[in-house]
């Protein structure tokens, strides 16, 4: 059975680099959204096996859109992962300390991108 993904990045060329890179494993499927208000309306009803966020979105950032998902009973079993360009350890706590299991950075190896990901879900 393949892991849903959502993925909320708002920058068209990293959507394109990541949408490129996790169609390389076919076990994945992933849904891409440009912004956090895109992804908690997907998430309401897509019924994901994880969520992965951009930390730095214009509006919503990724950070608000955790707090919302985590806050929300309907998403708050989700697991979330950021994939962000602010790699200090005060970003990484910050975003582990709302609910994301993990964080990886960017910019990220679109060879190895996925297995990070599963690595990051324990799959």
């Amino acid at each position: 059975m393949p892991i849903r993904l959502l993925c909320a990045e708002d920058e068209d060329d990293i959507r394109t680099i990541l949408r490129l890179a996790l169609s390389l494993d076919g076990e994945l499927d992933v849904h891409f959204v440009s912004s956090g208000t895109e992804a908690l309306a997907q998430a309401h009803g897509g019924r994901f096996d994880a969520i992965v966020l951009d930390g730095m979105m214009p509006g919503l950032d990724g950070y608000e859109t955790c707090r919302r998902l985590k806050a929300d009973p309907a998403t708050a079993h989700i697991p979330v992962v950021f994939l962000t360009a602010k790699s200090q350890r005060e970003e990484m706590q910050r975003a582990l300390a709302i609910g994301a299991i993990a964080c990886l950075t960017k910019p990220f190896d679109p060879m190895t991108i996925a297995s990070d990901l599963r690595r990051a879900l324990g799959r």
